[in-house]
């Protein structure tokens, strides 16, 4: 074989594989067939990071041509444990201007690692339906922990926040009560000035701690933003 049929044969076989890689839906969406409708359902941004902004990304065509025309027939609910959300499906595509015909996106912040499910109800010209797709090995991933990919170092999530306060809440609890206690004993039994003063370190003490956790809760959420 010529070097001229040698490139064409390359030239051939490279143009063959983008093709279909092009043909394809995104990676590690789950494809089903409904109503003679093709669905593919996945995660819009992939991987996909708890506390980064994201989305239900569902590829709509019928006889491997795109649906265009979808309006608002259709809705999703995105859920995570026994928790569930409604949120509204728009296309992310202009017929001449961007995007791809048939990609469909409901926009959201997934806020913890973990399954993620995609509840589709409504109609698709006029076809029923009620399909769910859940993530897992053999479908589309699950949510993971953004401190997996920053660098150099990991700034906690809104979420690890409200975990960390939601720890903290009972014991700053005790110790509020404790300070009380000890102030209304200050105020029957007059005792000196140093237990007066310990009082109010103790107050100040707490009163610093809660500023400390909105302050770090504050300084993480701008950094987001």
């Amino acid at each position: 074989m010529g070097s001229r049929s040698m490139r064409l044969v390359v030239t051939g076989g490279l143009m063959f594989t983008m093709l279909i890689l092009l043909a394809g839906p995104a990676a590690a969406h789950e494809e089903r067939d409904v109503g003679g409708f093709h669905l593919a359902v996945g995660f819009g941004q992939e991987p996909a990071y708890a506390g980064q902004p994201n989305s239900v990304q569902l590829l709509l065509s019928k006889g491997g041509k795109p649906i265009t025309d979808l309006g608002d027939t259709l809705s999703v609910s995105v859920g995570f444990g026994d928790q569930s959300k409604d949120i509204s499906i728009e296309p992310f595509f202009e017929i001449g201007e961007f995007g791809t015909p048939g990609d469909y996106r409901a926009w959201f912040i997934p806020t913890r690692a973990g399954q993620y499910s995609f509840h589709f109800t409504g109609t698709i010209r006029g076809t029923k339906i009620d399909e769910t797709f859940t993530s897992s090995p053999k479908t589309f991933d699950d949510v993971v922990n953004s401190a997996d990919a920053e660098f150099p170092v990991h700034d906690p999530t809104n979420g690890e926040l409200a975990d960390r306060i939601d720890r903290e809440i009972p014991r700053l609890e005790t110790s509020i009560a404790e300070v009380k206690t000890s102030a209304d004993r200050s105020a029957a039994s007059t005792v000196n000035d140093a237990h007066s003063a310990k009082t109010l370190g103790l107050v100040g003490v707490v009163l610093g701690t809660l500023g400390l956790i909105a302050g770090i809760a504050g300084i993480a959420s701008a950094r987001r933003t």
